[in-house]
């Protein structure tokens, strides 16, 4: 395929936007830390909690025009980006359900709910978008590929065995809620499935093609890394009862919409050799 360049100014302003939002978001979480736990202070970490979903909005929104400018669902980059964008907006999905039920309904948000639907569906998406990217780094992910580097899977399976062992040894079964039990185990297994994925990715990605997707791959896999710590502290503060908004795991949250921002917009920055079909 024919690579569509773009112009330093073009990129430059892209992350520009993205890292101001991300100082200003910033600044304004300090802020609010400051204020205590007053009425307004409530207030205004109810509003802050509902706002700094801007970040993922603007980073999903310049993954999926970068997607097109790599031909879009017609080459493996294009698809790569594409689904590691609407990754990010299926998260804009859930916090905006989260959001409403914090600040106008004023009630507790039910589990599960429509939130889920963005939450959980941002997992496969960031898998598949892994794995193409992976496609498109000359990387052939198999159960042979897996086999042959067991010496890169041992992490992998670490941190898979590190979800399952916090939040679901000794899980008890509520078969008249099957959603629920679905949505239990997929969480903390989805989520440590694509972190999982992208660091082979990562690990092979260095024999393939003279490394040239090396430091691209690499991008992307510490913004899942974050976002895979900000749902295992969410998990992990939920269970024990001490998540609140705009506390200390929205900012996690925050660091890793900005950090996948910037991996998205950086793999139009810097273009990349890629094949455009399967």
């Amino acid at each position: 395929m024919t690579e569509e360049k773009t112009t330093p100014q073009e990129t430059d302003w892209a992350s520009i936007v993205a890292g101001l939002l991300f100082v200003g978001l910033l600044l304004w979480w300090m802020v609010n830390t400051s204020m205590g736990n007053s009425d307004a202070a409530l207030v205004a970490k109810g509003q802050w909690g509902a706002s700094y979903q801007a970040v993922a909005l603007w980073g999903g929104i310049w993954g999926l025009v970068i997607s097109k400018s790599w031909g879009g669902l017609r080459s493996v980059m294009g698809r790569a980006i594409g689904a590691l964008a609407a990754g990010l907006l299926f998260q804009v999905l859930g916090q905006s359900v989260f959001s409403y039920y914090n600040l106008f309904a004023g009630v507790e948000m039910p589990y599960p709910s429509l939130a889920d639907l963005g939450y959980f569906g941002s997992i496969p998406l960031y898998t598949y978008g892994i794995l193409m990217l992976a496609k498109a780094s000359g990387i052939k992910l198999s159960l042979k590929s897996f086999v042959g580097q067991i010496q890169y899977t041992i992490i992998p399976i670490a941190v898979l065995g590190l979800s399952y062992y916090n939040f679901l040894v000794g899980y008890e079964f509520d078969w008249s809620a099957p959603l629920k039990t679905f949505l239990d185990f997929g969480y903390p297994l989805g989520q440590a499935f694509y972190v999982s994925v992208a660091l082979l990715a990562y690990l092979l990605s260095r024999k393939t093609l003279g490394g040239i997707m090396k430091t691209k791959v690499l991008f992307i896999l510490a913004a899942l890394a974050v976002q895979y710590l900000a749902d295992y502290n969410f998990l992990y503060q939920a269970t024990n009862g001490t998540w609140g908004v705009s506390g200390y795991g929205d900012l996690v949250y925050l660091t890793a919409y900005f950090l996948m921002a910037l991996g998205l917009i950086q793999l139009r920055m810097h273009l990349i050799s890629a094949k455009s079909s399967d």
